[in-house]
């Protein structure tokens, strides 16, 4: 497999390879720019400061889109975690769409749906990159070895999508059944893991307001 970033590896597990579509862009924007936190941490080009992000590290990082994070973070103000994690986070994911059409990891198509709205298709060029990416996440879940013999960045990967809840990666009830285990491998990934989950909780309640009182709840 061709090295991916932390975001890309994200991005593609949130594919329907199926039906060559995201499940859910917001989701997926949410997520891959928490992996991108996620992956700067792990390179060492981010840390912690009293529950903010600060730059850590010198020099890029030969990633375009967490290059452009970084100079976004050495740019601004001290900020904390979730902020960073949802501040532009559609544009992350259309930075990384881009990169990884130019790469050839897939082919985007672009279009508009009933001929008004923006669509961007996915198409991933080889289903079985995401099928290995999904074996590495069940083996970060319920693989033999404790969680801090896990490869940090499977660690992380597994984290964030349980994070996020991709339910077709890590479903429900396995998420229910491995909460310490998860719990143990977000530490590995740093502050962004927390960061993500909470931002999506808040989220899925809002959405959850909205439905209800869309039905008169």
């Amino acid at each position: 497999m061709t090295e991916l970033s932390l975001p890309a590896k994200a991005y593609l597990l949130s594919c329907n390879v199926g039906k060559d579509k995201l499940r859910d862009r917001h989701r997926t924007a949410l997520l891959t720019r928490g992996a991108a936190l996620t992956d700067l941490v792990l390179r060492g080009r981010v840390a912690d400061a009293d529950g903010r992000v600060a730059v850590s590290g010198a020099g890029p990082t030969g990633d375009l889109v967490l290059d452009e994070m970084l100079a976004e973070i050495a740019g601004e103000s001290p900020r904390k975690w979730k902020w960073w994690v949802r501040k532009d986070a559609r544009g992350t994911l259309e930075a990384l769409e881009s990169q990884l059409d130019t790469t050839g990891v897939i082919e985007l198509k672009t279009g508009r749906t009933l001929g008004l709205f923006p669509s961007r298709r996915p198409i991933v060029r080889d289903p079985a990159v995401v099928d290995r990416l999904r074996a590495l996440v069940d083996q970060a879940l319920r693989g033999p070895s404790p969680a801090s013999d896990v490869d940090a960045s499977d660690a992380a990967l597994t984290s964030l999508a349980a994070a996020v809840e991709l339910r077709d990666v890590v479903p429900g009830k396995l998420r229910r059944q491995y909460k310490d285990r998860i719990e143990e491998l977000s530490e590995r990934g740093g502050d962004a893991v927390p960061a993500l989950r909470k931002l999506f909780r808040e989220l899925r309640a809002v959405r959850a307001s909205a439905v209800s009182s869309g039905n008169g709840g």
